[in-house]
């Protein structure tokens, strides 16, 4: 899934070139590239899917030249994951009813993929004996107020898998006092939003909880994989609904289980998630541009074009972040505010900003 436009990260991510396309930890690759070549190391170009926005399929494929063209799925417009999500999964059952699915975001971060993809391995097993829907839960390491939270019971699958657990409750992004209590409780694992499922399993669910979204994409299911596709999606996501997956089905379902994981996660989804995983000054500063100065200045996380000269002092936990024309200087403590700024940067300055 890659269409997102990374509001969090602005102004880096941007509507026309979003976080999932930048280069954003210095590593040599761009997120989605990194996302592509994980996958690329288990599954054939053949049957890896790209579901974007239309503005950035010319984007896809210049940072990522060896995805096949016709996998890779455009939306006209953003409906949230579960449009998305049902609009890849009826292409793909419309070639193999029997196919088994890993949904992943783009944009996530992942340092032990030798482990992550074993635990595909693992899902994708399960999903051929047993009509669950799975996510991967992630063991957290402190009580993150920015992440949703899986909380999970004892029972457990048939194949007797001690990692994979039936889930209990979902909570999306807690305040702190609540977060700690679900570390002590022991029986809370964050969410990572990566899904795996048999095409046949999710339609089902789809058909059950979001019946109209699933009559839309399954009237056209005949048309997917031929000419007539591109104008039925334009169609279809004109009447189709904004809903998250995990609102939508997965807070809902019966069959719904975790696997229980640590493989180095996060979703970088915020200026505060890139700090805590970019390394960091003898001052603790997480630097990200070629020439920066500090002086007294403790725990900011500073981004700025390589090849620009900045000197900063007296700052402590402090965002600084410059793209092109724009620069944001915000607490780390009140980066949630960051969408805020971007919606009144667009009321008062305009959409070239944004």
């Amino acid at each position: 899934m890659a269409g997102g436009i990374g509001t969090r990260f602005w102004p880096i991510s941007k509507t026309a070139h979003p976080k999932q396309f930048i280069d954003i930890l210095g590593t040599g690759q761009t997120l989605i590239q990194q996302t592509y070549y994980r996958f690329a190391r288990k599954f054939p170009k053949e049957n890896i899917y790209i579901v974007t926005n239309n503005i950035y399929r010319d984007l896809v494929m210049e940072q990522i030249p060896d995805v096949t063209p016709d996998n890779i799925l455009c939306e006209p417009t953003r409906r949230n994951t579960a449009p998305c999500i049902a609009f890849a999964t009826y292409k793909i059952y419309q070639k193999d009813p029997d196919a088994r699915i890993v949904v992943a975001p783009s944009d996530h971060i992942i340092l032990k993929e030798d482990i992550f993809l074993n635990d595909v391995d693992i899902a994708l097993n399960l999903t051929e004996k047993c009509d669950c829907l799975l996510t991967l839960g992630i063991t957290p390491s402190r009580p993150d107020t920015g992440y949703g939270y899986i909380q999970f019971n004892e029972d457990v699958l048939p194949d007797k898998d001690a990692r994979i657990k039936k889930v209990k409750t979902f909570t999306e992004k807690p305040d702190l006092d609540l977060a700690k209590s679900f570390i002590e409780s022991g029986d809370f694992l964050w969410n990572s939003g990566i899904f795996i499922w048999s095409a046949k399993s999710i339609l089902k669910a789809f058909e059950m909880y979001l019946p109209e979204i699933n009559g839309i994409f399954n009237e056209g299911l005949d048309k997917f994989n031929t000419s007539e596709e591109d104008d039925f999606i334009r169609q279809a996501y004109s009447v189709c609904k904004n809903i998250s997956i995990d609102y939508g089905i997965m807070e809902k379902a019966r069959n719904v289980f975790v696997l229980c994981s640590d493989f180095g996660w996060s979703d970088l989804g915020t200026w505060g998630s890139l700090f805590d995983n970019h390394d960091k000054d003898y001052s603790n500063n997480a630097i990200i541009g070629n020439n920066i100065m500090t002086y007294d200045t403790t725990d900011c996380i500073i981004s700025v074009p390589k090849d620009k000269l900045v000197v900063i002092e007296g700052l402590t936990d402090y965002i600084v972040a410059e793209s092109k024309n724009i620069l944001l200087i915000c607490k780390k403590t009140d980066e949630q505010k960051i969408r805020e700024f971007v919606n009144d940067v667009k009321i008062i300055k305009g959409e070239q900003f944004v």
